[in-house]
């Protein structure tokens, strides 16, 4: 009957432990679930920040309306652009002359004018294998930018 007492005992201790065991688990884990979703949360509410930072800088950064020409050294001379701005945001971005540039690095650099019209401004990366080409027309972007800032 000793016997029976002892292992009786033994099993709920063993069961007591398995259970708190269990329960620092449990805690653990929501602990960890919450400091997760904290730092998704802070993650967010920056990404919400420079959003909006952005979109101020877009909205102060509005250029007088009109078509405004620049000029820049490309990878085989000057390129020449013409900027559209409409409503004080870039709408167009047209190559009028690229005379001495390479057709195929020239036709790569064209895709860094939907670029600079998705960001309204001409601080965005080059193409690459058409460094020297997509630099020069973002730089004659720039310059007519220059002279459409009000």
């Amino acid at each position: 009957m000793k016997t029976f007492w002892v292992r009786a005992v033994n099993l709920v201790l063993i069961i007591a432990l398995l259970i708190g065991y269990n329960t620092v688990l449990t805690l653990r884990d929501k602990d960890d679930q919450i400091a997760k979703l904290t730092a998704d949360l802070e993650s967010a509410n920056l990404y919400k920040q420079s959003v909006m930072q952005s979109q101020e800088d877009a909205a102060g950064s509005s250029y007088e309306d009109g078509i405004w020409k620049g000029e820049a050294q490309g990878f085989g001379g000057t390129i020449q652009v013409e900027v559209t701005v409409e409503g004080g945001s870039i709408t167009d971005i047209s190559i009028v002359s690229a005379e001495k540039e390479d057709g195929a690095y020239l036709s790569m650099a064209e895709d860094i004018i939907p670029t600079i019209i998705d960001a309204q401004s001409a601080d965005v990366d080059t193409i690459s294998g058409a460094t020297f080409s997509s630099t020069g027309i973002r730089n004659a972007v720039a310059q007519a930018l220059e002279e459409a800032a009000k």
